[in-house]
């Protein structure tokens, strides 16, 4: 699968992640933040659980659930606990 990526700031200078199938729109309940372009078709294999640079965990089965993938709360809040 090729996924093309986005990048969101947080606080703390880190950024969330989101994954789409190449050349998708963002989903419309997605499209509600100032989404930048990270990179493009970026080669995923589809039997990987993870998306490890992009802090997302479960790509396929977020993309089959909801027509993308994101990074997980958890981790970006754990990640901002640890710089504080």
């Amino acid at each position: 699968m090729r996924l093309d990526i986005y990048r969101r700031a947080e606080r703390g200078g880190l950024f969330s992640y989101l994954a789409v199938p190449e050349g998708k729109r963002i989903p419309e309940e997605a499209t509600n933040t100032d989404w930048e372009t990270e990179a493009r078709g970026i080669v995923f294999n589809d039997d990987e659980n993870e998306l490890p640079h992009f802090s997302i965990e479960n790509p396929v089965q977020q993309i089959n659930a909801k027509g993308y993938a994101i990074t997980s709360s958890k981790i970006t809040g754990d990640a901002y606990r640890s710089v504080r």
